[in-house]
């Protein structure tokens, strides 16, 4: 197949960078899975979207959300047609791989406060060191009180890091293999190194006297808390054209803001259209509040429930067998660099579109759904008719790798369903990378799905 960038469909292309200020902007306040799903409630309720428990009847046309603990947000258009007929679904996630706090995460050694981590999901270690971190997270006290912790976001605030080797001394360290140069429980962050005037652990208690100065946070609490460590720096564009996105976290919100954009500008769409931001996705989407949990069958379920009077099980059954759903996660953009690792032919490009992955997993297709023929077909009829920009894609060559998404879990639920996501380069490094124009025709591909009959 020939391949074209998707520039070439733009005739205005500041209509892209205006898109994308928004979504640098989003990025800056999404940091975590918390903050996101905060924010986006923001968004949407800016947009005339109501909160679902609040909204006893629905009709053709109305705009609610719902939130999972605090974590992950689903948003639904209800459409012409009733629930039990079939939905459009696009499914993001919007966790990404960081540092967690341990539960019992200070100490001190060598006159330094050092916290404890506990990296989630897929990162490559030595990249989280020598950078700047903020400490971002809640402490729920015995009482049931929040108490929200950002510190590095503001420009005054001091920031957190993990220390490496200075190269002189790193004669030994430089002869391992990449992936044991450092181990997870080397990845100690740097906390103070002020001591306080008592008798024993000293520098630790100065910082358990600044958190329960400024926030109450006793050392106890950390039991309590969910604390993350994130890269401080912000979104950025890149380039001397300013044609891409550098920024942390891209993997998925640039996913989750590109589907949640397209559905608040959705209006009394034919089948309901749904919007599912979930949490959990980097570690397997298991927990309630992944995709995994019952919690988005349970909102099918009250959608149904409140739009009749004689619910029953089956009309759930019925919706889910017959909706369809965009997985819409990420895949890996060519690397000019790196070009070993894939398969040119099946590989998706910088700048050429959204890409389509008719399955994920590993090796021998370990691990996906592996979309139909028949459902891939009709997606790229709606593609077509919308104009958008996209490509087909692989994680890579076979038996180099590979890994997965959402899908499996939707698809789970008898929902045909195809991952389509924004191509990046250094996925899950602290820094990605995203085109400008990829991240506007994921935006245009979700709105023409959430648009079909």
């Amino acid at each position: 197949m020939e391949r074209h960038s998707a520039w070439d469909k733009i005739k205005d292309k500041k209509i892209v960078f205006r898109f994308c200020d928004e979504y640098i902007k989003y990025l800056d306040n999404s940091k975590t899975e918390r903050l996101c799903t905060s924010y986006s409630r923001r968004l949407a309720e800016a947009a005339g979207f109501k909160d679902f428990d609040s909204v006893t009847q629905l009709k053709a046309g109305m705009k609610v959300y719902k939130i999972n603990r605090g974590k992950n947000i689903v948003l639904a258009v209800i459409g012409k047609d009733k629930t039990e007929t079939g939905f459009n679904l696009v499914a993001a996630h919007i966790d990404s791989p960081r540092l967690d706090l341990k539960q019992i995460p200070l100490y001190e050694d060598s006159n330094m406060a050092l916290f404890k981590t506990h990296y989630y999901g897929g990162i490559k270690k030595y990249q989280w060191t020598a950078i700047p971190l903020s400490l971002i997270g809640v402490a729920v006290l015995q009482d049931g009180t929040v108490i929200d912790v950002n510190i590095g976001e503001n420009e005054t605030d001091p920031v957190f890091t993990v220390t490496d080797l200075l190269p002189h001394l790193a004669a030994d360290q430089m002869d391992k293999k990449m992936r044991s140069v450092f181990t997870g429980e080397d990845l100690n962050v740097l906390a103070g190194s002020i001591p306080a005037d008592c008798e024993k652990d000293k520098y630790k208690q100065t910082i358990i006297d600044i958190l329960k100065e400024k926030y109450q946070i006793d050392e106890e609490d950390f039991i309590s808390a969910e604390f993350e460590l994130v890269p401080n720096f912000n979104a950025r564009s890149l380039g001397l054209d300013s044609s891409m996105v550098a920024a942390y976290g891209q993997d998925d919100r640039v996913c989750a803001f590109t589907a949640l954009k397209a559905i608040m500008e959705t209006e009394k769409p034919q089948k309901t259209s749904i919007c599912y931001l979930a949490d959990k996705e980097e570690i397997g989407s298991m927990g309630n509040t992944g995709m995994q949990s019952r919690f988005f069958e349970n909102f099918v379920a009250h959608l149904i429930e409140k739009q009749c009077k004689n619910y029953s099980d089956i009309m759930l059954r019925d919706a889910l067998s017959n909706s369809m759903c965009l997985s819409s996660d990420v895949t890996c953009a060519l690397d000019p660099n790196y070009k070993s690792v894939s398969e040119p032919l099946n590989s998706a490009y910088l700048g050429e579109g959204v890409a389509f992955a008719k399955f994920t997993g590993a090796r021998g297709k370990s691990g996906t759904s592996d979309a139909n023929a028949e459902f891939v077909a009709k997606i790229r009829k709606i593609l077509n008719d919308a104009n958008v920009a996209w490509q087909m894609s692989e994680l890579g060559k076979v038996d180099q790798g590979g890994g997965g998404t959402v899908a499996q879990y939707v698809a789970n639920l008898d929902i045909d369903t195809i991952d389509c996501g924004v191509p990046l380069l250094s996925m899950h490094a602290p820094y990605e990378v995203a085109s400008k124009v990829d991240v506007y025709m994921a935006y245009k591909a979700y709105k023409a799905f959430y648009a079909a009959e």
